[in-house]
């Protein structure tokens, strides 16, 4: 009779041993599982992201209460043109220009809310001093008002466009 008992008892210890050795066996194959390349990722994250638009425009102080993306983005952009406009005004760039009644600005808007201004002119163009030009901008625009920078991701960015600027209004 114990002899019966042990062998039942051995025989279920040789069942959950087998059973055991199964789980073993193939738990294995969980290890062996590649990971997937560091680079490759980083790769497909960085082809998923699109870099020609931002997050959250740039923005004053004057637009950020407007909701409407279309309509914040034109607030920030006349904004922009009617500052620059009254800064350097009728006896800057006029005087300089009187040909001219608008002047392309190509506007760059650091991470840290630093602002440049660069005046744009065609490249065969001879009519214009540029070095003149870009100092009378750097002078009238030193103390522009604060302009929050763009975010892409969370991470505020540097964004940069071309500005027209009305420099002659017609009467």
């Amino acid at each position: 009779m114990y002899y019966y008992k042990f062998k039942v008892i051995l025989f279920q210890m040789h069942k959950v041993g087998l059973l055991f050795l199964v789980l073993l066996a193939t738990s294995c194959q969980l290890f062996d599982k590649k990971v997937p390349d560091e680079n490759q990722l980083l790769q497909q994250e960085l082809q998923k992201i699109n870099w020609e638009e931002v997050d959250e425009l740039p923005s004053v102080m004057q637009c950020d209460t407007i909701k409407d993306i279309a309509v914040k983005k034109q607030c920030f952009f006349d904004y922009l043109a009617q500052t620059i406009q009254e800064r350097i005004g009728i006896d800057t760039l006029q005087m300089l220009y009187p040909e001219t009644d608008t002047i392309s600005v190509k506007v760059t808007i650091n991470p840290d809310s630093s602002l440049q201004f660069e005046p744009q002119f065609s490249k065969d163009s001879v009519a214009y001093d540029k070095v003149k030009a870009d100092s009378i901008l750097t002078a009238r625009l030193a103390d522009f008002p604060k302009v929050e920078p763009a975010i892409k991701r969370g991470i505020k960015v540097k964004t940069q466009f071309i500005l027209p600027v009305i420099i002659k209004v017609q009467k």
